[in-house]
């Protein structure tokens, strides 16, 4: 697993990575602070070990793409931070969002593309128009990772890096 995981990190370093909602929200929230990972209620199922992981993962790619959708969830979920970290959050994710690259697809195309909007919604189909053939996908959703790598779409599941 590890060697094939070299492999796929080296095919997309110059290419980038596209990172899921809740993976970007584990980015800002232990950016903010370490120890509130495992307090915030949207990103208890994580820990300060895998924000390391993230890091040390997300430091081999010259891109990090995200698209609207994913921002606007990633917004939404830090709202529910409760004051004055929300502030702190929210100023800092607007001086980080400089650093990433994003890309829009118009939701008419995305609801009238062949992918299973009504099974996946919104972001996750445009992850995938989005991500085909260009990016690698990083997200924490089994299901939206298995439908994206049977599709041709390669698919990182942060679940499975955090036993290595």
């Amino acid at each position: 697993m590890i060697e094939e995981l070299k492999r796929i990190l080296s095919r997309y370093k110059n290419k980038g990575i596209l990172i899921d909602t809740n993976i970007l929200l584990l980015y800002f929230i232990g950016l903010l602070n370490r120890e509130r990972i495992s307090r915030f209620k949207r990103t208890r199922q994580f820990t300060s070990q895998d924000f390391d992981l993230l890091l040390r993962l997300l430091h081999n790619f010259k891109i990090i793409v995200t698209t609207p959708n994913i921002l606007t969830e990633v917004n939404s979920l830090m709202n529910q931070l409760g004051e004055p970290e929300r502030s702190k959050c929210y100023s800092m994710f607007a001086d980080r969002i400089h650093a990433l690259q994003e890309a829009y697809i118009p939701s008419r195309e995305i609801v009238s593309s062949d992918w299973p909007f009504l099974k996946y919604g919104l972001t996750d189909c445009g992850i995938a128009i989005l991500s085909r053939n260009q990016y690698l996908v990083l997200t924490d959703d089994l299901k939206a990772a298995n439908y994206l790598n049977s599709q041709g779409v390669e698919t990182l599941n942060f679940n499975n890096l955090r036993s290595y």
